[in-house]
């Protein structure tokens, strides 16, 4: 990108930072001034009148007179926002809603407005502050991102407001300015087909021999991306070579002429890659860019059992976390390369943070953010202007350290468990849901069941394990992962989009040997898992938790055919 455009963009995010810093000075001041301004502005809303917010003078009247909510508590607000309605939850109008599916197994609508989105912005020019100083310290050169985040929004309310995920959401509000950081232009993000956009997003980065960053929501996505450049090498560089994009590509015809006008003949770097992928059998991100500087995506959680994976495909390259965020709110910077550390993020929201012996609690009694402990676990509450007030996310939280006044947080899990290969976050409720159907269905109790991933493929399928009852055959395995399939993707909007796009594999059945769970049971107990207390999951993310186990019979599902393979 030209130098101006680099400099102009680094010195704004590098002020933001500085400004971000000041108030963490002041966490405490910082976040009563956040909670009333946001009371004030939105008092005069239906759900401001129905709890008095004119009359709530201190934090500990916001607390009595406000319960603490999980999305349940606003859905009968939202589907009226969703229909039209203003003045409801917001004081602004609503202009798009971020999609999330949620424990009720429903999708959920989060309000989005203008207003909301100058918050999200400002946080994510703090964050790139916070990376720009990272990279300045380790001698990092900044330059241009690869990017293959889909622009698509999925569709519009009755009412006709567009909803989506967040990071679409973002993408589209970006301005003309941010998008001159992408080494390929922004209609590349376009296309419908994960192939195909992945394809395009490369074609025209691999041109650009010192591209200096690679962005991806979640490190699976970057996995796959990698998988997509291996797989694909010959026809890239055959692309780059010629300036054209392959005809097979499932590509919308509108936007390969647009692309086509903005893509020339490389021979020269096409002669570049073809001698690296003739002398190792592979091109790989890193052989590719070998003066990659970093790569940014999601830290904490389960990232760390694809880390394991990223050495192959990018060396040692390192990772920042952006921003540590969800749907509903955004809860913490990243301040450095390779930490899960996140600094609150003090002036988005305000924070409240339930200690582990509330979480049964109906209505547990909550701590503020000058107030935590390092070393201790809370269930994260946050109030914002998405019209969310004492919402309970469920996000489990560990405070590691103390940044000035703010706490430093690492997002360790969702209560009650998610499975995720890519993004699609399927929960308890979920599995249950599908389950409870299909067993109904085929009249087939089980001994228990839990659904994991497996762990030799990129991205991972879902590997729904079994164990069958003495006298309870399974008489037709191929029709029952089918049928799970298909409730999944009923019961998870998300599931149902990464599987209608290819970008998840069909799942497997595992039917396990009698006894298997049993097995299990003694291994939790020898844990130290008190007998009480013991309940087998059935989700787990844990590649290891049904290790060793007898498997009686595997089926698979056909893959979906990739259009050009």
């Amino acid at each position: 990108m030209p130098n101006f455009t680099l400099t102009l963009l680094t010195s704004a995010a590098r002020l933001s930072k500085a400004i971000f810093v000041r108030k963490t000075r002041k966490t405490a001041i910082c976040q009563e001034k956040f909670l009333f301004s946001l009371l004030k502005t939105h008092q005069e809303t239906e759900f401001g009148k129905d709890y008095s917010f004119k009359d709530i003078q201190t934090i500990e009247q916001f607390k009595q007179k406000i319960p603490i909510l999980t999305y349940s508590g606003y859905e009968k607000y939202v589907e009226r926002i969703a229909k039209g309605e203003q003045n409801v939850l917001t004081s602004d109008p609503v202009v798009y809603f971020n999609q999330s599916s949620g424990s009720t197994g429903k999708q959920k609508l989060i309000p989005v407005t203008k207003r909301v989105r100058k918050v999200r912005s400002r946080v994510t020019q703090q964050s790139l502050g916070f990376m720009t100083d990272a990279a300045i310290k380790k001698g990092l050169p900044i330059g241009k991102m690869l990017l293959t985040t889909s622009i698509q929004i999925r569709d519009r309310t009755s009412g006709g407001i567009a909803y989506g995920t967040s990071s679409v959401g973002d993408l589209r509000n970006m301005d003309f300015l941010y998008r001159q950081v992408f080494v390929h232009p922004y209609e590349a993000l376009k296309p419908a087909d994960s192939l195909a956009r992945n394809y395009v997003c490369l074609l025209f980065a691999l041109r650009n021999p010192q591209m200096r960053v690679i962005g991806a929501n979640f490190p699976i996505l970057a996995l796959q991306l990698a998988d997509y450049l291996k797989r694909y090498a010959a026809d890239l560089i055959k692309d780059i070579e010629t300036g054209k994009i392959a005809a097979w590509l499932n590509l919308e015809p509108e936007i390969r002429q647009v692309l086509e006008k903005q893509l020339s003949a490389a021979p020269q770097r096409a002669a570049e890659l073809s001698s690296i992928l003739e002398s190792e059998g592979i091109l790989t991100p890193k052989m590719a860019w070998q003066n990659l500087s970093w790569i940014i995506t999601a830290r904490g959680g389960t990232s760390n059992f694809y880390f394991e994976k990223f050495h192959k495909y990018f060396g040692d390259t390192p990772v920042f976390g952006g921003i540590y965020a969800a749907s509903e709110a955004t809860f913490g910077i990243y301040e450095d390369f390779n930490s899960d550390g996140t600094i609150l993020a003090i002036d988005s929201g305000f924070f409240e943070f339930i200690p582990s012996d509330e979480w049964e609690k109906e209505q547990p009694k909550t701590v503020l953010a000058h107030e935590v402990e390092v070393g201790k676990y809370y269930r994260i509450v946050v109030t914002n202007y998405s019209g969310l007030y004492r919402y309970d996310i469920g996000d489990v939280v560990e405070v590691v350290d103390f940044y000035e006044q703010a706490p430093i947080i690492v997002f360790r899990h969702r209560m009650g468990g998610l499975l995720s290969a890519t993004s699609e976050k399927t929960n308890e409720f979920h599995a249950t849901q599908v389950m409870q159907q299909l067993q109904k269905e085929f009249d087939l109790p089980l001994e228990n069941y839990c659904i994991t991933l497996s762990d030799d493929e990129i991205p991972p399928c879902y590997l729904l394990n079994i164990e069958l009852l003495p006298g309870h055959p399974l008489h037709n395995s191929e029709k029952f992962i089918a049928e799970f399939d298909k409730k999944m993707q009923q019961a998870n909007v998300s599931y149902e989009d990464k599987r209608v796009h290819n970008i998840l594999p069909p799942p497997r059945l595992r039917i396990l040997a009698s006894g298997s769970f049993a097995t299990v049971r003694q291994r939790l107990l020898q844990k130290g898992i008190p007998d009480s207390h013991l309940k087998i999951p059935h989700i787990n993310e844990d590649r290891q938790f049904l290790a060793g186990l007898n498997i009686d019979k595997e089926v698979k599902l056909p893959q979906l055919k990739e259009a050009g393979v």
